[in-house]
């Protein structure tokens, strides 16, 4: 995901110059072509997340497009009061991205898990907030992005994610609408966003097996959340969401209240992590196991799902 990242901040840098890069001390072993190739066009402000936030906020009102990068815990909770009234406030077109988002870096314990971004970043006016599940839904939103007038805040993964899209043929991906990744059936329909995406569609295939089927959507725009594709997905399925976000305020939370501005009733089930903080150390895997967020327990959970409205 982040040489995806790299090499479209390339292709943005070919038509405009005053594309920037501002860093936090971070992104080693990733950025140095840029550095290399476009030494104007980076800035690494240091260890200082609130800073560099106060500094993209300053290169757009001087009419530059920067794109902030850390990780994920960082770039959405360390430095809030920035991203709140230097760049939302006055709706500045500054890109953030959190790498590492969910439980990626889990062994390295709660500080580095950024399980609160998107509850945190949805609440800002004028922001969009994208979670793209693999390189291609990461550069057409990141385009997408560049395009729009205002903020907006990208969630992406480590670097060992698989990509979802692996057809020559890939989907459209349009900011603010959802895409129907696979289709059995209309027993259910998992809407999933960023690195969860791919777990759901291994939970679809244990589903299918087992004679139970269903849909997996990738909402990679959780704000503004595609509210149409909901109501339709409601009208014929129970639905559950699935993210790598505590269960408030995220994915999940962005559905049920479409379905209650909407006023539709429908089975819901949330599949996120709890309402807690991560007290065992692990793996990125184990502590998915451990919030059962990971294949298996997903598609047990819709099972009980499909059941119960049964």
């Amino acid at each position: 995901m982040r040489k995806t990242l790299v090499r479209t901040i390339f292709s943005l840098l070919e038509k405009d110059p005053g594309v920037v890069l501002v860093t936090a001390d971070l992104g080693y072993s990733v950025f140095e072509p840029l550095a290399a190739q476009k030494p104007g066009n980076i800035i690494n402000v240091g260890i200082a997340e609130a800073n560099m936030i106060g500094v993209s906020s300053g290169l757009a009102l001087c009419g530059k497009r920067p794109i902030a990068y850390s990780i994920t815990p960082f770039i959405a909770i360390r430095d809030l009061e920035q991203v709140r009234v230097d760049v939302c406030y006055h709706n500045q077109p500054v890109i953030m991205v959190g790498a590492g988002a969910g439980l990626c870096y889990g062994s390295l314990g709660p500080t580095h898990h950024g399980t609160e971004d998107i509850a945190l970043m949805r609440a800002m006016p004028n922001i969009a907030v994208l979670a793209p599940c693999d390189p291609h839904e990461l550069e057409a939103l990141l385009l997408q992005a560049y395009s729009r007038a205002g903020p907006a805040y990208i969630r992406i993964g480590r670097a060992t994610e698989p990509a979802v899209y692996t057809d020559e043929k890939k989907p459209a991906v349009q900011l603010g609408k959802g895409i129907v990744v696979k289709e059995y059936g209309q027993g259910f329909a998992l809407i999933a966003c960023g690195n969860m995406v791919h777990v759901g569609l291994q939970a679809l295939e244990k589903l299918h097996q087992q004679g139970i089927d269903g849909k997996l959507v990738s909402m990679h725009t959780i704000k503004p959340l595609d509210a149409a594709l909901v109501a339709s997905l409601a009208a014929t399925s129970p639905i559950a969401t699935l993210e790598e976000h505590t269960i408030i305020g995220g994915l999940g939370s962005a559905v049920a209240e479409s379905l209650a501005d909407q006023g539709i009733r429908a089975p819901l089930l949330r599949i996120a992590i709890p309402d807690t903080f991560q007290k065992k150390v692990g793996t990125h895997d184990f502590l998915r196991k451990q919030n059962r967020i990971d294949p298996d327990s997903v598609a047990s959970r819709i099972s009980e799902l499909i059941k119960g409205k049964k």
